[in-house]
């Protein structure tokens, strides 16, 4: 037969509970003991101190009021130190009154005149009196004849101060130490009614900290904790936290980069890390709603805003600048699909007219009927190009005037138009003049005489951008909310939200320390002015020195 192995044995392992209750409600019991014991203690080191020297105190009030009996004094001097001596009877009877341990009176030598036990009467004292022969008084604890003693010593004098001896008086130390041991057990009870009321504080702290972190150990706190950070920081969508207060603390790494901030906005409200407009509206609360639009510098942000239990609030911010341009190069493609499928239907008809003319052997008719059909869209094309140098942008404008030829609006380039090819950020102006068209477009679109006029011009270095409709106008209380994010009249595409391009035109126009209004045009209708300073590069001068160089060549020449 084999022999079984012995059960495995179970080692038992001491160490804190796992419930933060336990824990919390452990530590706080240990530190109410240890304060109440720590109390206890530093009460009692002096307390036996001040004890000792009340009795020393005492005894020495005794010595110097038997010291002041003259009756000692004379008797002293006239007779002789004995058991039933006047001298003994005076100090046994202050010894029963004062209940003091002895009381000692002796002359110059030392010679006991009076003690307790009255054989040692005639003895030279234990204890040396020298110094309250010499005039001091003494306070002391020692030993002698009758144990350990508070003891009291003082001179006495006769009628003229001169000293013929000494009171010793002794206040019996066990009786001190009785003291001391009579107040502890009344001292160990208030302490033990501050522990208890220690222990019932840290009963109520620690359910309430239970209720607060519901009942979760440290570890997994700072495992949540860890979690969190790496969470917030890892997600590809920005988070910023405030406090009740309103004022920020906490953004992960994609809230900054969003916002264009850095961590020194923690501990500051959105209106002083952010400036004052519609971001920090958002963030504040002062705007509600969900998924609200707003713009930061170039970027275009969903925000959404809720409010925690602390009396803060939680604000999740997505890019949708990305999405936003698709979906205004969605919308540009489809009216341009829109206005290839009615060209489609137009060039159509045209060769219809063509084919028809040519049977008929109409054929001057013919000719004159394509010069005017392409003539009309060269026009268009020279009186922009002619006006505007900026490739950009003269592309641009050909493309619109087409798309609302086919919409039905005319769109004239005002004949003050002059811009040359200087511009610094095309493809800013290029922004900014596609969504005010597109604008005006849809603002004359369906009434009749529709015109949406453009006009481009530089000073100097500054380039001012007109925009005229005439359509029904912006009353004069919407024209500043015209350029908030997320404000419009119009019913929102399902791809997108409106709202974005007005407000992205005015930020593009103050990034460049310009401006963008709108007021009433002439004739009715909405006019848009967009102001740019330093939009254009200086002129160059190369071609006014190729001039001068050219004539003074001919004029060589001659």
């Amino acid at each position: 037969m084999g022999m079984s192995s012995p059960p495995p044995v179970r080692r038992l392992r001491l160490g804190l509970p796992r419930r933060m209750f336990s824990q919390v409600l452990l530590m706080q019991l240990a530190i109410a003991a240890g304060v109440a014991v720590l109390a206890t203690g530093l009460f009692l080191a002096p307390l036996g101190d001040q004890l000792d020297d009340q009795a020393m105190r005492r005894a020495l009030a005794i010595a110097q009021t038997t010291a002041q009996q003259p009756q000692i004094v004379r008797d002293l001097r006239g007779t002789a130190p004995a058991p039933d001596g006047p001298v003994q009877e005076e100090a046994e009877r202050i010894r029963e009154a004062t209940q003091a341990e002895y009381v000692v009176v002796m002359d110059r030598q030392g010679v006991r005149w009076s003690h307790t036990d009255p054989r040692r009467i005639g003895e030279v004292v234990s204890t040396d009196p020298g110094q309250a022969l010499a005039g001091r008084e003494v306070m002391e604890i020692d030993d002698g004849t009758l144990g350990r003693s508070a003891r009291g010593k003082v001179p006495l004098r006769d009628d003229d101060g001169r000293i013929v001896g000494a009171v010793s008086v002794g206040i019996a130390y066990d009786s001190v130490r009785a003291r001391l041991i009579h107040a502890i057990p009344g001292l160990f009870a208030y302490a033990g009614g501050a522990l208890a009321v220690g222990a019932l504080a840290a009963w109520l702290i620690s359910r309430r900290v239970q209720r607060q972190t519901r009942d979760l150990a440290f570890s997994d706190i700072a495992a949540l904790l860890a979690e969190r950070e790496a969470m917030l920081h890892g997600i590809r969508e920005g988070v910023v936290a405030l406090d009740r207060s309103g004022r920020i603390r906490l953004l992960n790494d994609e809230a900054q980069r969003l916002l264009g901030i850095g961590g020194e906005a923690v501990g500051r409200s959105p209106d002083e890390a952010l400036g004052e407009g519609r971001t920090a509206d958002v963030l504040a609360g002062r705007v509600t709603g969900t998924d609200l639009l707003t713009v930061r510098g170039q970027r275009v942000l969903v925000a959404n805003r809720m409010p925690t239990d602390d009396g803060g609030a939680v604000a999740t911010l997505r890019d949708r600048t990305e999405l936003e341009q698709l979906g205004r190069e969605l919308d540009s493609t489809r009216g341009l699909i829109d206005a290839l499928r009615a060209q489609d239907h137009e060039y159509a008809n045209r060769m219809h007219t063509l084919l028809g003319l040519l049977e008929l052997e109409m054929y001057d008719d013919a000719v004159e009927f394509v010069g005017e059909v392409v003539g009309d869209h060269r026009a268009t094309a020279e009186q922009i190009t002619e006006r505007i140098r900026e490739p950009l942008l003269a592309a641009l404008l050909v493309g619109k005037a087409t798309v609302a030829a086919e919409r039905g609006v005319a769109l004239w380039v005002s004949d003050r138009t002059r811009l040359p090819d200087r511009l610094i950020d095309p493809r800013g102006l290029v922004t900014i003049v596609g969504n005010l068209v597109d604008n005006a477009l849809d603002a004359v679109a369906g009434t009749a005489h529709a015109r949406v006029e453009v006009e481009l011009r530089a000073q100097g270095r500054t380039a001012i951008l007109r925009i005229r409709d005439t359509g029904p106008g912006v009353p004069a209380e919407h024209r500043e909310l015209v350029f908030t994010e997320g404000w419009s009249t119009k019913e929102p595409p399902a791809h997108r939200q409106r709202g974005i391009g007005l407000s992205l035109v005015r930020r593009l126009a103050e990034r460049q320390g310009g401006s963008a209004t709108v007021g009433e045009a002439r004739g009715g209708g909405a006019e848009f002015t967009v102001v740019l300073p330093e939009a254009l590069a200086e002129p160059d001068p190369e071609p006014a020195l190729t001039a001068l160089a050219k004539t003074a060549a001919e004029e060589e020449s001659r």
